[in-house]
């Protein structure tokens, strides 16, 4: 990460002083032209601001809006981290764990089946595939937390950590219902065109990034190995609390490896994939059902915790107190990453770089119109979705370039945003092959959205 997070600061400073030192006049021409615009249209003169006032602006404007955006998320997550505390004292994450575990056990086998990491993880994939992202932060965080636990090496990722972050940056999207009623909105005749090529590429993605963390991390350094080189180099110390986890990371009630028969997994497999294919036999089952999502999870977790004796009160209270903190101890690692990305936007350096691009990409599927969503998504939530708005809106959302935007925003995830606040709620510095792991999944996924959009819908949309 740290490799990353200079690259982003370094170029843009290295942009901008090209900009200042060698376009400066240019730059000033460009500015009087604006300004006798704007004076013949009657409007206000534009300020000029030198590449140099530009970064510091985004450097500042990030980080202001990184601390606002960890704020915005303390009452979602203490809601949800609350709301989890009464399925986990109801017993309901480990009724999830037994009936996935002939999937999950497989895809983790240093997670004892019946450990809270399980079921969170199973409850952060359910929520991200019905693109629930306010209930996937912050199950996801509570995943990281309890693989933390079974973490021996505090502070270096571990490979189930790594492996969890590349299926989670994959955005496992089986109903991208917030991209749908966007398409609906801006006049699609039909919104649900996205559904076949997201779970398409969403397949891809996925199978790419499990793939990929299965493989670099049998030619990456180990955990231990990485630690021990921490260690070694004064990076971290070996604490008493860190040999305690490993002495008792073997208690009997985190090794449970009872499950319920396969076809009880198979049966609730067939019931999701009858929900979804009812999406697409009848369109309007999406709009109609996704509002009830939120309020159906808040609904069914505390009857459930009823059923089961639970005070779901004091079980939410009590869950809900670590919200803050969470929020919190991201604050740092949202500040160092969103300032470099910010700063990486200034002076229109992506837009740039896909200026030299895109004559290479168009011929092989990714016009240039679309490819600053490509290159942004990894990077920036918001700005990806500010792109994609105005890519519709300019191009049309059942166009070519719409499909495959909308497809993209569906079926990939913001994976610098993920890493930073999943491995800052736990303090995890080293992350090892995650990185590489994540930006292969984006990549897949990238290639498998513009290979369903191009064969199902061909170059010419809708």
């Amino acid at each position: 990460m740290k490799y990353v997070f200079y690259a982003l600061i370094a170029i843009s400073f290295l942009y901008a002083a090209f900009l200042q030192v060698f376009q400066m006049g240019a730059l000033e021409a460009s500015h009087a032209t604006a300004v006798a615009e704007a004076l013949a249209a009657g409007a206000d003169s534009p300020i000029f601001k030198t590449p140099m006032d530009n970064l510091t602006d985004a450097a500042l404007s990030a980080a202001k809006a990184s601390v606002t955006l960890a704020i915005s998320l303390v009452g979602g997550m203490a809601l949800f981290l609350g709301v989890m505390k009464v399925a986990e004292d109801g017993g309901l994450l480990t009724i999830i764990a037994k009936t996935l575990r002939p999937i999950t056990v497989l895809l983790f086998p240093d997670v004892p089946p019946n450990h809270p990491a399980m079921g969170a993880i199973i409850l952060n994939m359910s929520a991200n595939a019905l693109g629930l992202g306010n209930a996937a932060t912050p199950f996801g965080i509570r995943a990281m937390q309890e693989l933390d636990k079974l973490n021996p090496h505090k502070g270096t990722a571990s490979n189930a950590m790594a492996l969890f972050l590349a299926i989670n940056t994959s955005a496992l999207a089986l109903l991208p219902t917030g991209v749908m009623v966007i398409r609906q909105e801006l006049g699609s005749v039909q919104p649900g065109a996205i559904f076949a090529t997201t779970l398409i590429a969403t397949t891809v993605s996925t199978v790419a990034g499990i793939t990929a963390a299965k493989v670099y991390q049998r030619i990456w350094p180990s955990a231990q190995a990485t630690h021990e080189q921490a260690v070694a180099a004064g990076e971290v110390e070996e604490t008493p609390e860190q040999t305690e986890t490993r002495e008792t990371q073997d208690d009997a009630a985190l090794t449970d490896n009872s499950s319920y028969p396969a076809w009880v997994s198979f049966g609730a497999i067939a019931a999701l994939f009858a929900f979804i294919i009812s999406m697409v036999v009848v369109p309007t089952v999406g709009p109609t059902v996704s509002p009830w999502v939120i309020p159906g999870i808040l609904f069914g977790m505390l009857t459930f915790g009823m059923a089961r004796g639970v005070n779901v009160y004091s079980s939410v209270v009590e869950g809900a107190k670590s919200g803050w903190d969470v929020a919190v101890m991201i604050i740092p690692f949202l500040v160092a990453i969103l300032v470099a990305v910010g700063m990486f936007r200034a002076n229109n350096l992506l837009f740039d770089i896909v200026g030299y691009i895109s004559p290479f990409t168009d011929p092989l599927g990714m016009p240039a119109e679309a490819l600053p969503m490509a290159l942004l998504r990894p990077l920036s939530g918001s700005g990806a979705y500010g792109v994609m708005m105005d890519i519709l809106s300019s191009n049309g959302p059942d166009s070519y370039v719409g499909l495959l935007v909308s497809t993209l925003q569906g079926s990939t995830e913001t994976t610098f945003y993920v890493l930073a606040v999943y491995y800052g709620a736990v303090q995890v510095k080293r992350i090892r092959h995650t990185m590489l792991a994540a930006l292969t999944a984006d990549a897949f996924g990238i290639i498998g959205a513009i290979g369903a959009v191009w064969l199902l819908y061909g170059r010419s949309g809708l």
